[in-house]
């Protein structure tokens, strides 16, 4: 089922079955706003403490200019701002800064699915996803594409950025992911609430903190810890993630094509974020990304994927809540 509304003046598309209801916001990015487990009113996704702020005449240039939480898609760039054929990709890319399309499909007791689709205007691709909710079903179902729709071949990076917080999580939530490497970046975006030590890689699940110390990165503490850190998981056995919460007694499992996604981007802004726009935020983010590279960077390795004239590549990713 669907119904239209409103959110500090943007459109929202709800779609819902008898066990979730999903929010979208088409001409935002087509951001998930919510994903919202109905028998118990848990929302898994987060809240930014400035929330959506109404659209504007001069639309967003960057990522966090007007980031609301939830789950974004970003494209051709997650990560650093970068050029590329002589444009200036922005911070995680344009994506989710640019108005999308949309279409309802279907619509009745058996099944919601939308059709939601971008021309980015800064390289030539083309993306679309499709999101599916069956009856009596806790899963969202995403099917997404992109198509090279130039003359040439063309190289790009792609990342789902999913972060977990609302009434969900909470300190003694637990995270399993079958990684095999911990990186952390070289340099510390907030050093002096970073928990982890900069520029190592470690066995999964223990990482060096600051001071020598192991932590086990699948117990999350609870915003008194007043971390924030990024993390790096790769060598990924399988395209697999869940997070528990044992007092709500409710799993959000992820599931992803690792050839795709070779790498789970782990953001820790456990309320140790004090840079404003993010100041204080309590969530984490579990994000399938192509490369923990810059779209350069990935491209000189080998790490970017790259589609020939109207190639087209198609990925998709299953949200399910598990309940005990």
């Amino acid at each position: 089922m669907f119904t239209t509304s409103e959110i500090n003046g943007h459109l929202a598309l709800r779609m819902e079955n008898d066990l979730l209801s999903i929010v979208i916001l088409p001409h935002k990015g087509a951001d998930i706003y919510s994903i919202v487990y109905k028998p118990k009113g848990v929302d898994f996704l987060i809240k930014t403490p400035g929330g959506l702020q109404p659209p504007s005449e001069h639309p967003p240039s960057d990522f966090l200019d007007n980031y609301e939480g939830g789950w974004q898609e970003l494209f051709p760039n997650p990560g650093d701002a970068v050029a590329y054929h002589g444009a200036q990709l922005p911070f995680h890319g344009e994506a989710a800064l640019l108005p999308w399309q949309f279409a309802i499909e279907r619509d009745d007791a058996a099944e919601a699915t939308l059709r939601c689709w971008v021309d980015c205007r800064l390289v030539p691709f083309r993306l679309e996803k499709l999101l599916r909710l069956r009856r009596n079903q806790a899963i969202l179902e995403v099917e997404a594409k992109v198509k090279n729709v130039s003359d040439q071949q063309e190289y790009f990076l792609w990342g789902q950025h999913i972060v977990l917080g609302g009434n969900f999580l909470s300190a003694g939530c637990r995270m399993d992911i079958p990684a095999a490497t911990i990186i952390t970046p070289a340099e510390l975006y907030e050093p002096a609430t970073a928990s982890l030590a900069p520029g190592q890689e470690e066995p999964w699940p223990y990482a060096l903190g600051r001071h020598g110390e192991k932590i086990d990165l699948r117990y999350i503490p609870g915003p008194e810890a007043h971390w924030h850190d990024d993390i790096y998981l790769t060598e990924l056995e399988d395209g697999r993630l869940e997070v528990a919460n044992p007092d709500l007694k409710l799993c959000f499992r992820l599931e992803w094509d690792a050839e795709v996604f070779g790498c789970l981007v782990n953001w820790r802004p456990l309320g140790g974020a004090d840079l404003p726009p993010l100041t204080g935020i309590y969530g984490l983010g579990i994000e399938p990304w192509a490369s923990h590279l810059n779209l350069t960077e990935a491209i000189q390795r080998g790490e970017a994927l790259s589609l020939r004239p109207a190639e087209t590549l198609q990925t998709n990713l299953l949200i399910s809540i598990l309940t005990e």
